[in-house]
C-alpha cells in the first residue's frame, strides 16, 4: 500500500492531485483471470470516457452504435464497433438482445452500461449473467432492490430511514395515483422509478394538472429507460440535492468517497455539480457519508451498520450513489434514492480523491479488492463540473439540434478535464441527450476552483448550435453561487439577475455587441487579405482597393458592412448593425456606426492562427477568436474575446460594397409570421395532438406535445380563439421554427 500512502501524503500537503490510480497490485496481489475485451453499451461522452480507461489498462473495447451515430467519436475511438439498430433509443441503445448479440459476435467478456439507457435495468444485468458475460456494475438482485426507486424507498422506510412523504407502491392505476396525490398534498413531484437525468419528472401544483403530467411522465420514462412505472413524492420547496458516492467490492467491503452538491439544476437536470458540498460542517460531512453507507440518518435510533449489512447481504458491489434531499428551511435531510450505476458527475469525486472510478469498476468486476479502506480515502481541494448543452436558454432551456461547425474546448491540464463525445463537424441529434461536453476543474480550494471554472468557460468555443456556455458563466459569477448558497430553485429565485430585462442592461449588452462586431469586421478583413496573400505565393499583393497604402492616391477606401446580431440573452429577436469601414494607410481600419456618440474605433487585426487574431483597438491589444461558416445562404460569424461571445449573420452575396454601389448592399428579411402563429420551438417528434383543427381554445390550453432528446414539451395556445392550420399527427417530424398552427379570433370554416 506504499503507493496509496504516497497519494495521501501528497493530498495532506495541499499540492495538486494527479488524476491517476494506484498500481494494480494495490487491488489484489493475485487477481483472477482478467478481462481482455469489454463492450460499452452506451454512446457519447461516457462511452469515450470508459474506453479511455480501458485502453490504459490494455483492454480492448467494442462500441455499439445506432444509424444516427455511425460516424460518432465513440465509434472511432473503439477497437471494434457494431451497429445495433435505427436512431430511436428504444430500437438501439435500449435493445438488449441486439447489444448482447454484439458482445457475443465480437468475443467481448464483459459489458459496461455507462449511465442512462440500460445501466439500471436488472433484467439486462440478469441477461448478461445468463449469457456468461460480466456485467460491470452491481448484481441484478441488488439493482432490482436498490435501483428501483420505489423498492429502495420501501426498504429504507421499513428500516426507519426518514423518507419524503410519498407513494412508492406497485399499483399504477391512475385513479389510485390521483387519490394518493390528494393524500400527500400538493404540490407533488411525479418521478419515474428507474433512471435519472430529470427525464420524466413533473412538478404538479393542482389535481387538474395531474392526469396529463402523469401520462407525460410515463411516456418520457418509457422512451428513456424502457420502464414507465412512476412514484409520487411531496415536493419540498427549498431543497438542496446532496449525494454521496459509495463503492463496494465482491468481498463485502463498502466505503464512501465523500459528498457532491448537485443543487443547481434546470428542468430537474443538474448543470453544475461540485465536490465537496459547500457550506456544510465536517460533522455533517461525516454523518452524511456514514448515512450513505448505512442509509440511516443521524439521530435515528438505528445502527449505522444496518445498510452496510444489507448491502453485504444482497452482494452489492461496484459504484453507487445515495441521494439525499436536504430541506434548507428545517435542516432535515431525507433519503431520496440510490442510483446503482456511475453518475454523470462522477469526475468531480475523482478529482478530489485522486482515483479513477471506471478503473475501480473494472477491477471490482474482475473480483479484486477495493484498493483502500475508508480511513485511507483522501480529500484534496475542490472540484466543479459544468455541463455544456446544446440548448436555447432564452426559450426555457429547450434542447437544440444542428451541426458543430466550430468546436474548441478549453485547454486540458492535470487540473482541467473535458469529457466529450463529439468533435467538430458532428451533428447534435434530436434522438439523444443534447450534452456536448462536461468541463471539470480542480483547485486547492473552492475559490481557486471557481476562478478556474470561469476562465475555462470563456475559452470554450462552440458554433453551429446555441449553447448554455454564457449562462453557465453568469451562474458561476453570481454572488450567491460564489458564496456557496445553492439550492435546486437557484435559477428560478435569481432569474431577474440571470435574465435581466431592464433597459440599462439591454443597452450594455447591445454596446458590447457593437464593439464585438467592429472587432469581428477587422478580423474578417484581415482574414480575407491573409487568404489572398496565401493564394499568391511570393507576392504580398492584396486587393488593390484595400492594399496598404491604398491604390488611389490621397484616398482611403471606404465601404459599408451589415451584420445581424443574434442576441443569445433574449428570445425577442435579432438586431441589424450597419458599419462604415474606412481603410487607413497603415493597414488599420476606422469603424463607426450611425448610433455612435464616440469617435470611430481605430482597429488593426493580425492573423495568428486559423481562427485566432491579435487585435489592437484604440491602443488596447487583445486576443480575438473567429469562426465563420455558411448555412442557408447566410454567413454565420461567431467571435470570442475575453468573456464575450457574439453571433452575427451576414447575407451571402456582395459582402462588402463600395461607397458608389450602395444599391447592392445586402439586406435582411425582417418579415415575420402573422399574429397568432405558433412555430416549433425545437426540432422534434409530434407525440400527441390534443386538439382538432378549428377547435375553440382558451389562452394557455395545451394543443400538442413534442418530444426531442427524450424530453417532452407541451405547445400551448398563445391566446384564446380558434385553432387554424393544425394538420399534424402523432409520429410526425417537425423542424425548428416550422409553423405548427395559428390562433384566430374567428372560426374560418
Amino acid at each position: 500500500m506504499a503507493s496509496v500512502a504516497t497519494v495521501i501524503r501528497r493530498n495532506l500537503s495541499g499540492k495538486p492531485l494527479r488524476f491517476r490510480l494506484p498500481s494494480p497490485r494495490s487491488f489484489s496481489d493475485s487477481p483472477p483471470e482478467r478481462l481482455e475485451k469489454i463492450l460499452i453499451a452506451n454512446r457519447g461522452e461516457i462511452a469515450c470516457r470508459i474506453m479511455r480507461t480501458a485502453k490504459r489498462l490494455g483492454i480492448q473495447t467494442v462500441a455499439v452504435f445506432s444509424d444516427a451515430d455511425r460516424y460518432s467519436l465513440h465509434v472511432k475511438s473503439a477497437d471494434e464497433a457494431v451497429r445495433i439498430g435505427p436512431a430511436p433509443a428504444r430500437l438501439s441503445y435500449l435493445n438488449a438482445s441486439s447489444i448482447l448479440d454484439a458482445a457475443v459476435r465480437t468475443g467481448a467478456q464483459a459489458i459496461h452500461p455507462g449511465y442512462g439507457f440500460l445501466s439500471e435495468s436488472s433484467d439486462f444485468a440478469q441477461l448478461c449473467e445468463d449469457k456468461g458475460l460480466t456485467f460491470i456494475g452491481p448484481p441484478a438482485s441488488a439493482i432490482r432492490d436498490m435501483g428501483d426507486k420505489s423498492a429502495s424507498k420501501r426498504i429504507m422506510g421499513a428500516a426507519g430511514v426518514p423518507l419524503v412523504p410519498g407513494y412508492h407502491g406497485h399499483d399504477q392505476d391512475i385513479e389510485l395515483m390521483k387519490m394518493e396525490a390528494d393524500k400527500i398534498g400538493y404540490p407533488i413531484l411525479i418521478k419515474p422509478t428507474h433512471g435519472g437525468g430529470g427525464k420524466g419528472m413533473r412538478i404538479v401544483q393542482s389535481p387538474d394538472e395531474f392526469v396529463e403530467a402523469f401520462l407525460g411522465a410515463q411516456r418520457e420514462a418509457a422512451a428513456s429507460f424502457g420502464i414507465n412505472t412512476i412514484l409520487l413524492e411531496k415536493y419540498i420547496t427549498q431543497p438542496r440535492h446532496i449525494e454521496v458516492q459509495i463503492f463496494g467490492d465482491k468481498q463485502g467491503n463498502v466505503l464512501h468517497l465523500y459528498e457532491r452538491d448537485c443543487s443547481v439544476q434546470r428542468r430537474h437536470q443538474k448543470i453544475i455539480e461540485e465536490a465537496p458540498a459547500p457550506n456544510v460542517s465536517e460533522d455533517f460531512r461525516s454523518h452524511v457519508g456514514q448515512a450513505a453507507v448505512s442509509a440511516a440518518k443521524v439521530r435515528v435510533s438505528l445502527k449505522l451498520e444496518v445498510f452496510a449489512k444489507y448491502m453485504k447481504a444482497v452482494g452489492y458491489h461496484s459504484a453507487g450513489t445515495v441521494e439525499f434531499i436536504v430541506d434548507t428551511v428545517s435542516g432535515q435531510f431525507y433519503f431520496m434514492e440510490m442510483n446503482t450505476r456511475l453518475q454523470v458527475e462522477h469526475p468531480v469525486t475523482e478529482m478530489i480523491v485522486g482515483q479513477d472510478l471506471v478503473e475501480w469498476q473494472i477491477r471490482v468486476a474482475n473480483g479484486e479488492h477495493l484498493p483502500i479502506s475508508q480511513s485511507q480515502v483522501p480529500l484534496s481541494g475542490h472540484a466543479f463540473e459544468a455541463r455544456i448543452y446544446a440548448e436555447n436558454v432564452p426559450k426555457g432551456f429547450l434542447p437544440a439540434t444542428g451541426v458543430l461547425h466550430h468546436y474548441q474546448h478549453a485547454p486540458l491540464s492535470p487540473t482541467v478535464r473535458v469529457e466529450t463525445g463529439v468533435e467538430q463537424g458532428d451533428t447534435v441529434s434530436m434522438h439523444y441527450d443534447p450534452m456536448i461536453a462536461k468541463l471539470v476543474v480542480w483547485g486547492e480550494n473552492r475559490a481557486v476552483a471557481l476562478l478556474k471554472l470561469k476562465d475555462c468557460l470563456t475559452k470554450f468555443q462552440v458554433a453551429g448550435v446555441p449553447t448554455n456556455i454564457s449562462f453557465l458563466f453568469k451562474l458561476a459569477n453570481h454572488r450567491e453561487f460564489e458564496n456557496g448558497n445553492v439550492e435546486t430553485h437557484f435559477i428560478e429565485h435569481f432569474k431577474d439577475d440571470l435574465f435581466p430585462s431592464n433597459l440599462e442592461v439591454t443597452n450594455t449588452v447591445l454596446g458590447a455587441a457593437r464593439f464585438g462586431a467592429k472587432l469581428a469586421a477587422a478580423c474578417l478583413i484581415e482574414k480575407e487579405n491573409s487568404v489572398f496573400r496565401e493564394n499568391l505565393p511570393g507576392s504580398n499583393t492584396i486587393s488593390i482597393w484595400y492594399s496598404n497604402p491604398p491604390f488611389r492616391v490621397h484616398h482611403c477606401a471606404r465601404h459599408t458592412l451589415e451584420l445581424e446580431w443574434e442576441n443569445e440573452y433574449d428570445s425577442s429577436g435579432s438586431k441589424l448593425l450597419t458599419f462604415s469601414v474606412t481603410y487607413k494607410s497603415d493597414g488599420s481600419c476606422s469603424i463607426e456606426t450611425e448610433e455612435d456618440i464616440f469617435p470611430p474605433l481605430e482597429v488593426k487585426a493580425t492573423c495568428v492562427g486559423d481562427h485566432d487574431f491579435r487585435v489592437e483597438a484604440d491602443g488596447v491589444i487583445m486576443d480575438v477568436s473567429l469562426a465563420v461558416y455558411s448555412k442557408d445562404q447566410t454567413k454565420h460569424i461567431h467571435m470570442w474575446h475575453g468573456s464575450h461571445h457574439h453571433h452575427f449573420r451576414q447575407k451571402l452575396g456582395l459582402e462588402l460594397s463600395n461607397e458608389d454601389e450602395t444599391e447592392h448592399r445586402p439586406s435582411f428579411d425582417r418579415s415575420s409570421h402573422p399574429p397568432g402563429t405558433v412555430v416549433a420551438p425545437m426540432a422534434g417528434l409530434v407525440v400527441k395532438v390534443l386538439i382538432r383543427d378549428a377547435t375553440k381554445v382558451e389562452e394557455g390550453q395545451p394543443i400538442l406535445v413534442l418530444e426531442a432528446m427524450k424530453m417532452e414539451h407541451v405547445v400551448k395556445a398563445p391566446s384564446a380563439g380558434y385553432v387554424h392550420g393544425l394538420h399534424l399527427s402523432a409520429d410526425q417530424q417537425v423542424s425548428d421554427g416550422s409553423v405548427l398552427f395559428s390562433i384566430k379570433e374567428k372560426d374560418s370554416q
